[in-house]
């Protein structure tokens, strides 16, 4: 297991969209970088950020102290069970594979490496829910009791996106985000039912309601739209004390609604920090590969709403609520 500080080096793998903010985000902490992908583009991407590219995946993983996977998810696998074989702390993004099977082997090799893995579920460094969960944490709104959770968007133009073999479909590529979130403010979930509608050339629908062993209902909604439909998200957290609502095409963005005395005043909550996502979290799992404390999302929590998800996605081909506990098996 290698040391990590300020002065470490991080070997990105992969060239794609979602490399660049994290490339960005590596160079504003302070840290170096490499870059390795298999379509010929880590030069370019390398030089943009201020980084060095790599010929081979060996080449990156001798030269680096941190690997940060943002390749496809279906390489996901092979590339950190490399990483942990070389004893490099691993940061891998969401989803961490298309089966439970697949996520576990890659956490349980870093468990007997000894380095640390952490996913990047990112959401929940966004400001609007971060500020949102440390109501909760608060009890500003008192015990959660529905949520509601919608994420639309284009369809992603890379074919691999639309193939579930390889992704996971809608709701284990997208919509695990807002199953993570969920779970995080509601806490553990005991059943998924979900439907999905749409498709073949028209927009697809997911929509899934999770079950809270709280007792707390999760209402969601994921989309792949259309080439020009612009991308949104929105939430609302009712619980016995107020109502937290949050909307990405509104201003302000994050409102909350108090049951109490202050009721209907709609107040903004605060903003979480002035940093990007990307970067408040990168920066959590830097502190934590360096002896810090554990970071907000760990590979249990990715690997958790992987299993929602895929509940989810057998109630759909079974027809029947189905508890992310079955998914284990």
């Amino acid at each position: 297991m290698t040391d990590v500080t300020k002065t470490a080096t991080v070997g990105v793998v992969g060239a794609g969209g979602i490399a660049h903010p994290h490339l960005q985000a590596w160079r504003e902490l302070g840290f170096r970088a490499l870059v390795y992908s298999t379509d010929g583009q880590a030069p370019a991407v390398a030089s943009r950020h201020g980084a060095r590219a790599c010929d081979t995946l060996q080449e990156l993983i001798d030269g680096c102290d941190i690997v940060d996977v943002c390749t496809p998810t279906f390489v996901h696998e092979s590339i950190v069970l490399a990483a942990a074989a070389a004893g490099r702390h691993v940061i891998c993004e969401k989803p961490l594979s298309v089966n439970h099977a697949s996520a576990a082997r890659m956490i349980a090799a870093c468990r007997v490496a000894d380095v640390q893995i952490y996913p990047g579920q990112v959401v929940r460094y966004f400001p609007a829910y971060a500020a949102a969960r440390a109501a909760v944490d608060s009890g500003r709104i008192g015990r959660p009791a529905v949520l509601r959770l919608t994420r639309r968007g284009a369809t992603p133009v890379q074919q691999w996106f639309s193939d579930p073999v390889l992704s996971g479909g809608l709701l284990v590529d997208q919509m695990i985000h807002d199953f993570d979130f969920a779970r995080w403010v509601a806490g553990e979930v005991a059943s998924v039912y979900a439907k999905l509608v749409g498709g073949n050339g028209s927009p697809l629908i997911g929509l899934a309601v999770l079950t809270h062993t709280s007792g707390a209902l999760s209402h969601l909604v994921g989309g792949w739209g259309r080439p020009d439909e612009r991308f949104r998200t929105s939430f609302s957290l009712a619980g016995d004390g107020g109502l937290i609502r949050h909307s990405s095409t509104d201003r302000p963005a994050l409102t909350f609604d108090g049951f109490g005395p202050v009721a209907g005043e709609g107040a903004l909550l605060p903003d979480t920090g002035a940093h990007s996502p990307y970067q408040s979290e990168l920066a959590e799992f830097a502190a934590a590969f360096a002896g810090g404390r554990t970071p907000r999302v760990t590979a249990q929590d990715s690997l958790a709403a992987l299993d929602i998800a895929l509940a989810a996605t057998q109630s759909i081909r079974t027809g029947r609520p189905v508890a992310p506990a079955e998914m284990t098996r």
